[in-house]
């Protein structure tokens, strides 16, 4: 059965960190892009980043210089990642997604969805 799942969400405080983990099943992530998408309460689905099966990979400004992915283990089936400096802001459902391909797109390019591991920032 091809899936997605994350884990590794929770509550941690202003400033603090979390690494989520995406974890496929059925298939290896080598040919495909990668994408983290969050959704906060009240808030449309968002992009987070898009890892590229070359390993480039492209940020939203929001999380630039907070939040990085390692997308490779020896048998390329996990994504990690980090999260950094948290802020209330960040807040949200996190979902990894994947579509096979060399490049980014909208979240409607996305063959593969996680369930979502919640995120919740707060003192």
């Amino acid at each position: 059965q091809v899936q997605l799942v994350e884990s590794g969400g929770g509550l941690v405080q202003p400033g603090g960190s979390l690494r989520l983990t995406c974890t496929a099943s059925g298939f290896t992530l080598d040919y495909y892009a990668i994408g983290w998408f969050r959704q906060g309460p009240g808030k449309e689905r968002e992009g987070v980043l898009c890892s590229r099966s070359d390993g480039s990979t492209s940020y939203a400004d929001s999380v630039k210089g907070r939040f990085t992915i390692s997308r490779y283990n020896a048998k390329n089936t996990v994504v990690y990642l980090q999260m950094n400096s948290l802020k209330p802001e960040d807040t949200a459902v996190y979902y990894c997604a994947a579509f096979l391909g060399d490049y980014c797109s909208g979240s409607e390019s996305y063959d593969y969805w996680g369930q979502g591991t919640q995120v919740t920032v707060s003192s």
